[in-house]
C-alpha cells in the first residue's frame, strides 16, 4: 500500500521530494523488533479491556509475527511512502489481514508509540555497551594482574614525574570505565517507564490499561504525564553525555597507545590485525584503530551537541524536529559499541615492551620526590628537602649523571644534609614498593585491586544469572 494512512484530510499527494526528506525509514528500520512487540502488548490490552475483539486481537498477532518473519528473512520491502517503520509495518499489516489491522492504532499514536519503541531499543542497545565495558574491564583486569610489578614512568603535563606500576596505570581505566558503566545503569533505569497510553498528547478517551503495557513490556511503570511522555527526550540526551564520557575515556587511552607505540617512546607494540600500513613509506606500521577510536569521540560528542541544540526550543509537545533524535543516538551506540570491541580484542595482543619501559622510569628523575622524602624523614622541613633536590637534578643534569649516581662529595657540596647513602638507596623498584597503601601503585596494592576487581565481577555475574533465571 502507498496510499498515507493519514491521508483523509489532504487533497493533494505529498511531493516527491518533500516524501524523501519527510521519511525517517532509512534510520528508524532497526526498530522493527521493538515495534512489533509494542504492537502486540497494545492489542493484547485493548483485547483485555474490550475494545478489541479476540478474534481480531488473534489476527493481528498473526499478522505481526508473520511481519516479523519476513523481516528477518529479508522479503519485507520498507519504502519511504509510509514514511517511517510504524507505518511501514502496520500498511503491510492491514494488507495481510484487512479491517483488523485498521483498528490496531486505536487509542494510541505514533508520538507515543515511537516514544516507546526508543526507549525499547535503547533500552536493549544500553545491556549491550555494559557488556562489551564488562568484557573490557575484565581485559585490562588481566593484564593489571601480568604487568603488577612491570615498572614505566608515570607522567604529568607528559613529562616524566614518578615510577608507576604498568599494571597501576591500567587499573586507572578499569575505574573509568566503571564510572562509565554506572552511567549507562542509571540512564536505563531513569528511561525505563512506558509512554504507551500517552496517546498524541493528552490520552485517550478510551478504557486502557498503561499498567498492562507497562509490564509486558518490561517497563518499571507507565510514565506520570502524558505531555512528558510524547515529548521526553531527556533518556536520549543522558544517553548521549554517557557515551560521550566514555568516548572521551576511551580517546585518553588511544592517545597513550599511540604515544607508546611511536619510536620515540617504544613502550608498546600493537598487533599487526589493529594497525596498517603507508601507501609510501614501507617501514611504516601505523595505530590506526586507537587513531581511529580518538576520532569517533568528536563524532559522538557531535551527536550530544546536536541533540542539545534541537531540543532546547522545542515547545510542549511532540514536533517533528524530533525525528533527528534516533540519528543522533544510534549513531553514537554504533561507534561506542565498535570502539569498545576494537580494544577489547586488540589489548590481549599488545606486546609490552618491560625493558624499555623500565629503562624510561629509571631516567628522567622520577625519583625526585622520594629523595625529597628520605631529607623529610631524617628531619629536614619539606621545603628545604624540596629546594636541595631540586639543586641535585640541575647538578645530575650538567653532569649528565643520574641522582642515585651522585658521590659523596657532590651531595655535600649541595648540602651537608645530603648523603651518599640516600641516593644509593634510590631505585624505581623501591619507589613503586614505597607507595604499598588504598590506591598506591605498589605491586602488592595492584594485585590487592585486581583480587578485589574479580570478586565485583563474581558478584556482577551472579546478580546477572539470578535476573535470568527469575
Amino acid at each position: 500500500m502507498t496510499e498515507k494512512l493519514w491521508g483523509g484530510r489532504f487533497d493533494a499527494p505529498t511531493d516527491k521530494f518533500v516524501e524523501a526528506f519527510n521519511a525517517s525509514i532509512d534510520v528508524d528500520a532497526r526498530m522493527y523488533a521493538e515495534d512489533i512487540a509494542g504492537s502486540k502488548a497494545h492489542a493484547r490490552m485493548l483485547c483485555a479491556q474490550g475494545i478489541l475483539s479476540q478474534q481480531d486481537m488473534n489476527a493481528i498477532i498473526r499478522g505481526l509475527d508473520d511481519i516479523l518473519g519476513e523481516i528477518e528473512s529479508g522479503e519485507f520491502e520498507f519504502t519511504i511512502a509510509q514514511e517511517d517503520v510504524h507505518m511501514n509495518i502496520e500498511s503491510r499489516l492491514t494488507e495481510l489481514i484487512g479491517d483488523a489491522g485498521k483498528r490496531l492504532h486505536t487509542a494510541r499514536s505514533r508520538n507515543d508509540q515511537v516514544a516507546t519503541d526508543t526507549r525499547l531499543y535503547l533500552r536493549r542497545r544500553c545491556d549491550d555497551l555494559l557488556a562489551r565495558l564488562h568484557q573490557l574491564q575484565q581485559v585490562l583486569v588481566d593484564l593489571a594482574e601480568q604487568h603488577n610489578a612491570t615498572i614505566m614512568p608515570g607522567f604529568t603535563h607528559l613529562q616524566t614525574a614518578q615510577p608507576v606500576t604498568f599494571g597501576h596505570h591500567l587499573l586507572a581505566y578499569v575505574e573509568m570505565f566503571a564510572r562509565d558503566a554506572g552511567r549507562f545503569v542509571d540512564a536505563r533505569r531513569r528511561m525505563n517507564q512506558s509512554p504507551l497510553g500517552s496517546a498524541a498528547l493528552a490520552g485517550t478517551t478510551f478504557n486502557i490499561d498503561r499498567q498492562m503495557t507497562a509490564a509486558a513490556l518490561g517497563f518499571d511503570a507507565p510514565t506520570a504525564n502524558s505531555l512528558d511522555a510524547v515529548s521526553d527526550r531527556d533518556f536520549i540526551m543522558e544517553l548521549l553525555a554517557a557515551a560521550s564520557i566514555c568516548a572521551v575515556h576511551l580517546s585518553r587511552f588511544s592517545e597513550e597507545l599511540i604515544l607508546w607505540m611511536s619510536a620515540q617512546f617504544g613502550f608498546i607494540e600493537l598487533p599487526d590485525a589493529f594497525c596498517t600500513g603507508s601507501s609510501i613509506m614501507p617501514q611504516k606500521k601505523n595505530p590506526d584503530m586507537p587513531e581511529l577510536v580518538r576520532g569517533k569521540s568528536g563524532r559522538i560528542i557531535g551527536g550530544l551537541m546536536a541533540m542539545l541544540t534541537t531540543v532546547k526550543g522545542l515547545p510542549l509537545a511532540y514536533n517533528k524536529d524530533m525525528q533527528e533524535d534516533k540519528g543522533a543516538i544510534f549513531d553514537a551506540f554504533d561507534n561506542l559499541d565498535g570502539s569498545l570491541r576494537i580494544f577489547t580484542e586488540m589489548l590481549p595482543g599488545m606486546q609490552v615492551n618491560v625493558d624499555v619501559m623500565h629503562r624510561a622510569a629509571a631516567s628522567g628523575y622520577a625519583t625526585a620526590t622520594d629523595l625529597a622524602d628520605a631529607l623529610v624523614r631524617a628531619g629536614v622541613p619539606f621545603r628545604d628537602a624540596h629546594a636541595i633536590v631540586g639543586k641535585s637534578v640541575n647538578h645530575c643534569i650538567r653532569a649528565g649523571i643520574e641522582l642515585h649516581e651522585m658521590d659523596a662529595a657532590a651531595c655535600a657540596e649541595i648540602d651537608p644534609r645530603l648523603t651518599r647513602e640516600m641516593v644509593a638507596a634510590l631505585s624505581v623498584e623501591a619507589c613503586v614498593a614505597a607507595r604499598d597503601h588504598i590506591g598506591g601503585t605498589a605491586p602488592k596494592q595492584v594485585l590487592q585491586q585486581v583480587a578485589a576487581w574479580r570478586q565485583r565481577f563474581a558478584a556482577r555475574d551472579a546478580a546477572a544469572e539470578e535476573m535470568d533465571d527469575a
